[in-house]
């Protein structure tokens, strides 16, 4: 699926200009959705911890018993050299991806030995600052025991693209999702923060959703900055209340929301502090430092 502009594509140790095929109709992945992807950003020539994600699709993998061939450094490589392909000031979304070719002899099973691997890099401009619209979704997140949510897994994601499309069927951008237990997930697309009286909440990592690297990259920067930031069990109530809800993700960075349920709320001064602290991180490290808020265990 195209999303963007022009598309370079790696694939059998060469770029390809295009949306190529690179999955075969027999595949494993075709019928079963054996695949891990990650996603990194290039904005203002900066690339924010892009070695993190590299790093995280091969975690990813591990989850699902595939075998790798190539390191998360080495994707890294292959990215930068992808991207100095597109112009200067180029905007781009970059997709590295995993999947299984073959089932073992149980067919449903995956062959490790069958990995395949191919990046998909996109023009795509980085979207306005100007807020969007959240609602509450009825459809929950997955515990770690009923899915593999410790892996970026595209088998993950028609959960995620139900509840985008329930809440644009309902007049609003993304929606919260709920755990099991009632307490508040993420969005269909992003991790949650919400601001009240200067103080930032955000949900605990619980093994149903991901612990974003933006998201643990804002929290050590906010903390940084003198700003508390408390993880914790947050509810729908928690929201309803809030001063301000921002979000973090790779698409955006860091997006306000300006409107949950029917309640407007603009975007207020935590949420313009978090995204300039991201920003400043952004360009003056070129986005590839490894310190901050618990990096080390991203999932």
């Amino acid at each position: 699926m195209a999303i963007g502009g022009r598309i370079l594509t790696w694939w059998e140790g060469a770029w390809h200009a295009g949306n190529i095929p690179v999955i075969r109709a027999a595949d494993h992945v075709a019928w079963l959705g054996t695949q891990v992807f990650d996603g990194a950003r290039l904005f203002d020539g900066v690339m924010p911890d892009l070695n993190l994600h590299c790093a995280r699709l091969i975690r990813s993998a591990h989850a699902l018993g595939m075998q790798t061939a190539i390191t998360g450094a080495e994707i890294e490589t292959i990215v930068r050299d992808g991207v100095a392909r597109y112009p200067a000031g180029a905007e781009l979304y970059i997709r590295p991806m995993m999947w299984a070719c073959d089932g073992s002899s149980g067919l449903i099973d995956l062959d490790p030995a069958s990995t395949a691997f191919s990046i998909c890099i996109e023009e795509l401009a980085m979207p306005p600052i100007e807020g969007f619209s959240l609602t509450v979704a009825p459809f929950c997140r997955p515990r770690q025991d009923m899915a593999l949510t410790e892996a970026k897994a595209g088998s993950l994601y028609p959960n995620n693209g139900r509840i985008m499309a329930w809440a644009r069927a309902r007049g609003f951008n993304n929606a919260l999702s709920l755990d099991v237990d009632g307490h508040v997930a993420e969005t269909a697309s992003t991790n949650v923060f919400l601001v009240r009286d200067g103080r930032v909440s955000t949900p605990v990592p619980n093994g149903c959703f991901l612990n974003g690297l933006t998201r643990q990259r804002v929290i050590g920067l906010l903390r940084d900055d003198g700003v508390e930031v408390c993880e914790g069990r947050l509810t729908v109530a928690d929201f309803e209340t809030a001063d301000e809800i921002f979000c973090t993700g790779n698409i955006a960075k860091v997006m306000p929301v300006s409107r949950f349920q029917n309640r407007e709320l603009g975007i207020g001064p935590v949420t313009r502090k978090a995204r300039q602290l991201y920003l400043e991180f952004a360009h003056e490290t070129g986005g590839q430092a490894t310190g901050g808020y618990n990096l080390a265990k991203a999932g």
